[in-house]
């Protein structure tokens, strides 16, 4: 243990002072580190590969959920999707050094605000390696160093990324240890980097419920976070049914085992016996087990009966509950007590409806005829995303480049002395 304190200690002290490096970096310097790491990582996609199938026949053996098995594998199109996540955070403007809010003041001084990194950044994340490159493309682009723990069943993956990343930011003449991989599976090693709170700034933990609670207990760090992400489609009386339709089989059977996807449909009443047969039928053909009240079973009779605990529920998986509402409150109402504050979607073509339900649904993200899994980073023109936070300080919903930032008052004068 006191190798491993010593350790993690050594990893905090190299951060803080790459930290440093990177808050002064110019914006064309973090431009060539992120570059040079989407070319490594081209020309090293079948090292990755191999790697990742190694992550993948360990993941098998060892007889992890199917979830979290899904979340692990990574192929081209992944590799693709990181290299361009890596452009795209490269192509966003530089938020560092960024003064507004300037103003004088009846002294003389002029007061504004200036946008500066956090400092450094602890990520702690399961299963999906493309997290490795999102956390260091985003930490780099806004001045932060950052240190990286990803789930032991993705190690392999994950190192062989960082391989990537460090190859990267020496070519472009930035200290390797601005993104720091932790060379060990070691669990102790998750509760010795919550303690350096000398070194770190900021916790980030991406991954299951479990993770997030255990670190939320024990950080002395700031923590960013989301606990659940049960997100709800409500399908309104004024809504396009087809639109309804298609909207509430997307946002859930697009991908089951991600934070956006829809855990709970609510219909009207008015639309539902339009609109509940031929989606049940169309969802019992994808595999999703659907689970209703009473009005829902009343209209498909091979929906389960839906107990309280399934409107609390985050499945992962192909399980639906359904729920048929009366009115616009009642689906608000529902949302509200039983949502994790993350993402809900209302299909309806009622401005006032729609206008409401944006006003009154306390999320995250709210969104007006869309899918619930556009609710990403990578989608809302982030780049990519260290993860979403469903609290209220400091940063909410997707967290990208400003949300990796914070400000700092800035005070220009000319000889003004305050006098009381």
């Amino acid at each position: 243990m006191e190798d491993l304190a010593t350790y993690m200690t050594q990893l905090g002290v190299q951060a803080r002072a790459a930290s440093r490096v990177l808050a002064a970096a110019s914006t064309e310097a973090k431009s060539a580190a992120l570059q040079a790491i989407a070319r490594q990582t081209d020309q090293a996609r079948e090292v990755i590969k191999q790697a990742n199938a190694r992550d993948m026949a360990g993941a098998e053996k060892d007889g992890i959920d199917q979830p979290l098995i899904d979340r692990l594998y990574l192929d081209d199109k992944g590799i693709d999707r990181m290299i361009e996540g890596l452009h795209q955070v490269d192509g966003l403007l530089d938020p560092v050094g960024e003064v507004t809010d300037l103003s004088y003041q009846p002294s003389g001084i002029q007061v504004g605000k200036m946008r500066v990194p956090l400092g450094v950044i602890a990520m702690i994340y399961e299963s999906r390696p493309n997290v490795t490159i999102d956390a260091a493309s985003l930490s780099i682009k806004s001045g932060n160093a950052c240190i990286l723990r990803g789930g032991s069943e993705a190690f392999a993956s994950n190192q062989a990324i960082g391989q990537c990343v460090s190859a990267g930011l020496a070519e472009a003449g930035l200290p390797e240890t601005a993104v720091q991989l932790l060379n060990t599976t070691n669990r102790d090693a998750v509760d010795e980097l919550l303690k350096l709170h000398t070194y770190v700034d900021v916790i980030v933990p991406r991954g299951g419920k479990g993770l997030i609670e255990r670190i939320s207990k024990n950080s002395m760090i700031p923590v960013i976070k989301h606990l659940d992400g049960i997100c709800h489609v409500y399908v309104d009386r004024d809504a396009d049914i087809a639109m309804g339709a298609d909207i509430a089989f997307n946002s859930k059977v697009e991908k089951y085992a991600v934070c956006n996807a829809m855990e709970t449909l609510l219909i009207h009443a008015q639309v539902a016996p339009q609109l509940l047969p031929d989606l049940a039928e169309r969802f019992t053909r994808a595999g999703v087990e659907l689970r209703g009240c009473a009005q829902a079973r009343d209209l498909v009779s091979g929906i389960k009966a839906a107990v309280e605990e399934d409107w609390h529920t985050e499945y992962l998986g192909p399980v639906l509950a359904v729920r048929i509402v009366h009115d616009l409150d009642m689906a608000i109402s529902h949302i509200n007590e039983y949502g994790s504050q993350h993402t809900d979607t209302i299909v309806s073509n009622n401005y006032p409806a729609t206008r409401r339900f944006i006003t009154e649904v306390d999320s995250a993200s709210v969104m007006v005829n869309a899918s619930t899994q556009f609710a990403d980073g990578f989608e809302y023109g982030l780049g990519a995303e260290v993860g979403i936070s469903t609290d209220k300080i400091h940063a909410r919903g997707p967290v990208g480049l400003t949300g990796l930032t914070s400000q700092k008052y800035v005070v220009y004068g000319n000889g003004e002395l305050r006098h009381r």
